[in-house]
């Protein structure tokens, strides 16, 4: 019998990773992406209702099972919550729920409006709670850090996405300027981490796509936000391009990962370049852009599929909820 299986079921729930609300960002990602697809490329109709409904059943349905966790085992959330990594992951509630209330924006506006409110509050708590223990917490070290660490800070950049009509551009431009501001600091920081230590460990090494989420998400904040196209919005979309090539270098070695949650990392930041690709091909009217949109939204409903379909496998055989997960 295998250690993951030899786990007993009641302690499945408190190693219960929070990274599981990742899936649910990347769902909200191919729900949006699918939307704009509808309406610049003339997608059929629904599609992109129907993911932003899977994406809320899945959010439902992690919510219930972490909120059990936090009520059976406490000390287990606590510890994610203050470890050097993984505390990095909890965003992914906050920014999942940013995420479905841009989702939502056009489809049902109430629930967009409370999902977004709920998502922008919590998400500045925890921005405020992951910096004050970055700065003040003893024990940190260069080899915590992980391109995972642009979740809790930068994903302020997201919430101008429904923010704008939700509370007014002003909020907006708070949340935004939180978001460009670390990212740039916290680039800086991961890219000698890299140059100069030890490479991420192989579960960690998918989250290296997450260096692609901040220009692309931040260059559809910036157009939502200013409303044109400008030099500053075509920096960010041509810096997203050019990390997305720079990733793609390193496909081989991604290819020979064992998965893991992480591989969710894949997802997002994707659909981010997905969506930013679209509103790129609206302002310009450039048929590059275009076709390169047709072929990221194919290849964004590939990745989602392997990911659903890797996810449901490692499920089955109590591969999730184990220490290393």
């Amino acid at each position: 019998m295998s250690t993951e299986a030899a786990i007993p079921s009641h302690n499945r729930l408190q190693l219960f990773p929070v990274a599981f609300f990742s899936s649910v960002m990347g769902l909200a990602g191919l729900a949006m992406a699918l939307q704009q697809g509808e309406a610049i490329l003339g997608l059929p109709r629904g599609g992109g209702q129907i993911v932003t409904v899977v994406s809320l059943i899945v959010f439902a349905l992690l919510a219930v099972v972490y909120l059990l966790k936090l009520m059976r085992y406490p000390e287990a959330v606590m510890q994610e919550w203050r470890h050097p990594v993984k505390m990095s992951f909890g965003a992914t509630i906050t920014v999942s729920l940013l995420l479905l209330g841009g989702a939502t924006l056009g489809l049902w506006p109430k629930l967009s409006y409370a999902l977004w409110l709920a998502g922008a509050a919590l998400h500045l708590l925890v921005t405020l709670y992951v910096l004050n223990a970055w700065i003040y917490k003893p024990g940190f070290e260069i080899t915590h850090i992980s391109p995972a660490w642009f979740i809790p800070v930068v994903g302020n950049i997201v919430a101008p996405i429904a923010g704008v009509t939700h509370a007014g551009p002003e909020t907006g431009w708070f949340f935004f300027s939180i978001g460009l501001v670390f990212w740039l600091v916290l680039f800086t920081i991961i890219v000698y981490r890299m140059i100069f230590h030890n490479p991420l460990p192989d579960r960690l090494l998918p989250t290296l796509f997450i260096l692609l989420a901040p220009p692309a998400a931040g260059f559809i904040a910036y157009l939502k936000l200013r409303g044109v196209l400008d030099g500053f919005g075509r920096i960010l979309y041509h810096t997203a391009v050019f990390i997305a090539l720079l990733l793609a270098l390193q496909l081989p070695r991604f290819a020979r990962l064992k998965f893991f949650l992480s591989w969710w990392a894949y997802s997002f930041p994707l659909a981010a370049l997905t969506i930013a690709t679209l509103l790129m091909y609206r302002a310009t009217g450039v048929a590059f852009f275009k076709d390169v949109s047709w072929l990221l939204l194919a290849l964004l409903c590939a990745v989602i599929a392997l990911l659903l379909a890797l996810t449901a496998r490692a499920i089955a055989r109590n591969e999730i909820c184990t220490p290393e997960q």
